[in-house]
């Protein structure tokens, strides 16, 4: 604003002195000394006026210069006047807002002049200063309107990001929960069953050893008891360990489950995963180029294929197995055999799969893989 201020004056006032020194005679009398010396005390005076920051001093330096320019316009240079209504938007402006309330002030010296040319002249410097000041003050309604906006996102940007980190350390102190839940239940396990197992066992054995050399029969026996108890000991541990492990299809499809939702939050890319069929006749070694190969592709569908949507599909057929990626990308009408697609026929042919690979719509990689009940 006060560039735009300070550059309107030194406008007004080139004009002013360019109109003087016109007015002389074939240009060749010089802008007299008086008018040089009152161009310099406006000079001073308003460039105090942006050095200052007292409001006081402001409002003082404000009122001399809309003085000192009524006292120029009346006693030596009517043109002096062009300069007042700057000054009286500055003056104003330091208490008030009122747009309307400031044209009217800028208005009033026109009362002071005498020439109907000038009095043209000092309209057009007023509306065309005025226009630009209220343009402006516009545009700094809407920076600031803009800033507190700014000021709420980052607020709220802050106060999400606040509240993800809660949510953050809620799921790491969930985690550390059912882990340790899950501790305390595996120790009451084997407290509860396999501990009184070993224990009788033990008892037995200790009843056995005192009475092998007086009642070798009853000895045997309950040496046979221990070694009955301690069997089913080792039963209860190995049903104990078989239920605590998943299965090899239920870790392969849920890894699936998990790439395809990562991929969809953390790329531009809706992502999918369908399948059908009895996924228990996927072996761990299938599943693990399955999961290769589908991570594979989809890197090469997100690098090259533009797409928007990926598509994993899983079917266990009679003979074989299949998983397809898709993508609804620009496809390829000649396929060049990088070193991805070698890889993941590679690796498919270690178990005796192939992979088909099709790019007239979209693009798709099929993975083969002959079925364990072939």
């Amino acid at each position: 604003m006060e560039n735009l201020t300070l550059g309107n004056k030194a406008v007004i006032l080139c004009y002013i002195v360019a109109a003087n020194f016109l007015a002389n005679s074939t240009f060749v009398v010089a802008v007299e000394s008086w008018h040089l010396f009152a161009y310099l005390i406006y000079l001073s005076v308003n460039i105090a006026y942006y050095i200052f920051r007292s409001i006081k001093l402001k409002l003082l330096l404000a009122a001399a210069s809309i003085c000192y320019i009524l006292f120029v316009t009346i006693y030596s240079d009517p043109l002096f006047i062009l300069l007042i209504p700057i000054s009286i938007y500055e003056l104003i402006g330091l208490f008030s807002k009122n747009k309307l309330l400031t044209l009217l002030c800028m208005l009033l010296p026109i009362a002071i002049v005498n020439t109907p040319d000038l009095k043209l002249l000092y309209l057009l410097s007023t509306f065309i200063s005025f226009m630009m000041y209220a343009y402006v003050c516009v545009l700094n309604d809407k920076l600031v309107r803009i800033e507190q906006e700014r000021e709420t996102l980052r607020e709220n940007v802050q106060r999400l990001t606040h509240s993800l980190s809660e949510n953050t350390e809620y799921i790491r102190q969930s985690e550390y929960t059912i882990k340790l839940e899950e501790r305390n239940r595996l120790s009451q396990q084997i407290h509860d069953d396999i501990g009184h197992s070993m224990a009788g066992a033990l008892i037995q054995m200790e009843a056995s050893r005192r009475l092998l050399a007086t009642n070798q029969e009853k000895a045997a026996e309950l040496l046979g008891n221990a070694i009955a108890i301690s069997k089913d000991g080792l039963e209860r541990i190995r049903l104990t360990l078989k239920d605590l492990k998943p299965s090899s299809e239920e870790l392969g499809i849920n890894r699936l489950r998990l790439f395809v939702d990562e991929l969809s939050t953390k790329e531009t890319v809706i992502a999918s995963l369908t399948y059908d069929g009895d996924i228990d006749r996927i072996t761990p070694i299938q599943w693990q180029i399955i999961q290769k190969n589908a991570t594979e592709a989809v890197t090469n569908a997100l690098k090259y294929a533009e797409a928007t949507a990926i598509h994993i599909e899983i079917r266990v057929l009679n003979k074989f197995i299949k998983a397809v990626v898709s993508d609804n990308g620009r496809g390829a009408v000649k396929l060049v055999k990088g070193l991805g697609i070698i890889g993941m026929e590679e690796r498919a042919a270690t178990v005796g799969g192939t992979v088909i690979v099709d790019g007239t719509k979209g693009f798709s990689v099929t993975t083969l893989l002959p079925s364990r009940n072939e």
